[in-house]
């Protein structure tokens, strides 16, 4: 089996922190948001994946070669973003199985996909949603899927899909993502993976769904913190530092140094980072980021990022210095 994760978003709702790092190499949890999904598809066996990869790519590039060289990795340069099934289509030469599985690459999930892969029948995860018109929603009977809708204006049905797909027939698929080109088939201006699910359903595949409740995605400063919160629940490092408080849970990299203060809960502090006098709560500090005498909460502070001297909420991105007084 394949993996195929597009991984090519500008991340535009993370600005600042996106201006220098791709979204899904933001760090969460003490690895970034791509760390934790390439170490879900390798306890699962899956060796071979496929990156569609835009917006700064070569930094992808490079953060999987290094981390991962054991995995079987393959890249796609997707230039113009036309959509999800355009990413998936471009990624179409690189199928070297019939069994794929697609995960967006800002998302982070918690759910048994090898009971899915067991079946060896198509299932696209789902999660019940109160607002169904925001995703592609999937209407079901006698335990199958019989209609996918992408962004529905009328409320059909609230399962939503949540970027999770396992196809056993790639062939199919490709045949039916190209289908949409040949047509022009667009919804709200894109080609859409719903879409092209859809016409495999007319041709008489057969889907399931699979229930996604530990689902966290990682698209906004608010919902990163959460997903960082979630991680930290269960693979927090708990860390006793002397001469510091620590509320667990927390992540704290053996290569960061922490003096005189107070961290946590739910806090994550990279690699190389340096905190002194400072009071840090629910708040990510990336890579080589420095905190002194200031308390945090809620905030991101970026790579090689500094701050002094005062108690506020921040949002900092990269290389920025901050000081208060």
């Amino acid at each position: 089996m394949r993996a195929i994760i597009p991984a090519a978003g500008f991340g535009t709702r993370l600005k600042p922190h996106t201006f220098s790092l791709p979204k899904v190499l933001l760090n969460v949890g003490g690895k970034p948001i791509l760390g934790h999904i390439i170490d879900k598809l390798l306890s699962e066996q899956i060796t071979k994946a496929t990156f569609v990869v835009g917006y700064l790519g070569e930094k992808i590039v490079e953060y999987v070669s290094s981390e991962y060289p054991k995995l079987e990795a393959s890249y796609v340069s997707q230039e113009i973003a036309l959509g999800l099934g355009h990413a998936i289509q471009m990624a179409a030469p690189t199928f070297d199985d019939e069994e794929i599985f697609i995960i967006l690459g800002d998302t982070i999930f918690d759910v048994n996909i090898h009971s899915v892969f067991e079946k060896k029948m198509s299932s696209l995860g789902v999660k019940t949603v109160e607002d169904p018109s925001r995703f592609g929603v999937a209407v079901c009977q006698d335990g199958r899927i019989a209609k996918l809708i992408e962004k529905p204006q009328e409320p059909i049905s609230k399962l939503a899909l949540v970027g999770l797909y396992y196809i056993n027939n790639s062939e199919l698929l490709v045949e039916s993502l190209n289908e949409l080109f040949e047509k022009d088939i667009k919804t709200r201006g894109e080609y859409q993976l719903t879409d092209a699910l859809q016409l495999m359903i007319e041709r008489g595949h057969k889907f399931t769904t699979f229930q996604v409740d530990g689902w966290y995605d990682c698209g906004k400063s608010e919902t990163l913190l959460a997903t960082n919160k979630y991680i930290l629940q269960t693979k927090g490092t708990n860390r006793n530092i002397k001469g510091n408080t620590i509320i667990d849970p927390v992540y704290i990299s053996e290569s960061a140094t922490v003096l005189d203060s107070i961290i946590g809960p739910f806090t994550t502090i990279s690699e190389n980072c340096v905190v002194k006098e400072a009071i840090i709560k629910n708040s990510i500090l990336s890579p080589s980021s420095q905190v002194e005498k200031s308390m945090l909460d809620n905030s991101i502070i970026g790579m090689n990022a500094i701050v002094k001297g005062n108690y506020k909420k921040l949002n900092a991105g990269d290389s920025s210095e901050i000081e208060f007084y």
